[in-house]
């Protein structure tokens, strides 16, 4: 009896590495955490990543530039449509193309609708990493109604690819705005219940409050941008800084909190499902009158030079680079995708906490992986 208390001693003392992934649920895709763990308490974790590299950047470069937009929806599904945008404005920016008030108008909605369906989503998941399966059907619930809307007017319900270079690809659907507008009705009543249900829980406290702190230092030199760099006081949406389409036009807040922490990060997401809504409400009502899409000339050429355009997707910053030598295809192409940046950061935000501390830390970054992976 005696040699095996001494077995168990030597056992606890023993730093033991774990695989968490590639394929587990609470990694949110094909994602390989390496874990070292004494005990239940990591050490470290080291972020594998590749395994649904595809070679997007590279296929760019033989694409003319009415195509990439197509790929830009495989990166971040769940800003597929902000994705979009970002190459249409580099586009459009390069070529100095002022497309019309309407197209902002209706960008800027269907953009604040992706960035409410991305956050439910994340929303209904990650109250089911921490075991509150209810969540997910409430998640879905209230996303589907979005997705229909989506379906009405692009066509798709995720990958929409409804931007072009110069506008949009139609016109919005007659049944749009009646649609946005009963939609906007619905979630306001509906919001509080997330609170209910989730925010206050006291599991949800415990799990959350006080685990995985990130700095403001910290979040600037990893670049951890969207609501997990905002929860930890960075000033970072681009929407504010950097305003595009009809983000000028709208007032709303940018959602700042200084504590760092995972409850904070969860805090900032449904903060912001707030603030997409009185965006939306700015608008719907106010959508200009003329053309959907200026016309452009069948085959698109940069004048020879770099380019940089920035958005605010849901997960943070997205940034499409451009090197163009004149020709129909890009050079090369590099995406600055938030993703990446945020996932950086897991290592510092979980060492020293308790594995099932990891499942929360990592599902309050909000990670989609194949924009990690590219």
């Amino acid at each position: 009896m005696e040699d095996l208390f001494i077995i168990s001693d030597a056992i606890q003392e023993e730093e033991y590495i774990i695989n968490m992934g590639p394929q587990h649920p609470s990694t949110h895709g094909v994602l390989r955490f390496k874990v070292s763990l004494k005990g239940e308490t990591v050490l470290g974790v080291e972020p594998h990543c590749g395994y649904i590299h595809r070679g997007i950047e590279k296929m760019c470069e033989r694409l003319t530039y009415q195509q990439v937009i197509h790929l830009t929806d495989r990166l971040d599904y769940l800003s597929a449509h902000i994705n979009n945008e970002a190459v249409c404005l580099l586009v459009e920016n390069a070529l100095q193309i002022e497309v019309p008030e309407r197209v902002k108008y209706i960008r800027t909605i269907l953009s604040e609708l992706s960035r409410l369906a991305s956050h439910q989503l994340w929303w209904c998941a990650f109250g089911m990493d921490l075991g509150a399966l209810t969540t997910y059907f409430y998640g879905l619930r209230d996303r589907e109604p979005i997705l229909d809307i989506f379906e009405e007017t692009t066509g798709a319900r995720l990958l929409q690819s409804f931007n072009c270079p110069g506008g949009l690809m139609n016109d919005i659907h007659p049944n749009f705005i009646k649609r946005v507008k009963d939609y906007i009705v619905y979630f306001r009543k509906k919001l509080p219940e997330y609170d209910e249900l989730l925010t206050g829980n006291v599991i949800l406290q415990e799990r959350t409050n006080d685990i995985g702190f990130l700095t403001l230092e910290d979040a600037i030199s990893y670049g951890v941008t969207g609501p997990s760099g905002r929860a930890s006081g960075f000033a970072c949406d681009v929407r504010k800084h950097h305003p595009y389409s009809a983000y000028d036009k709208v007032e709303f807040k940018e959602i700042l909190f200084d504590k760092g922490d995972t409850f904070h990060r969860y805090k900032a997401r449904v903060e912001e499902m707030w603030e997409s809504l009185k965006i939306i409400e700015q608008l719907i009502d106010n959508i200009p009158e003329g053309d959907f899409v200026v016309k452009m000339k069948p085959i698109i050429r940069l004048p020879e030079g770099e380019y940089y355009q920035r958005v605010e997707a849901c997960r943070g910053e997205f940034g499409v680079y451009v090197l163009s030598t004149g020709d129909k295809y890009p050079y090369r192409v590099k995406f600055r995708s938030p993703n990446f940046s945020n996932l950086s950061a897991i290592n510092l935000l979980s060492a020293g906490h308790k594995i099932a501390d990891l499942v929360a830390i990592s599902g309050s970054l909000d990670l989609v992986i194949p924009d990690i992976d590219r």
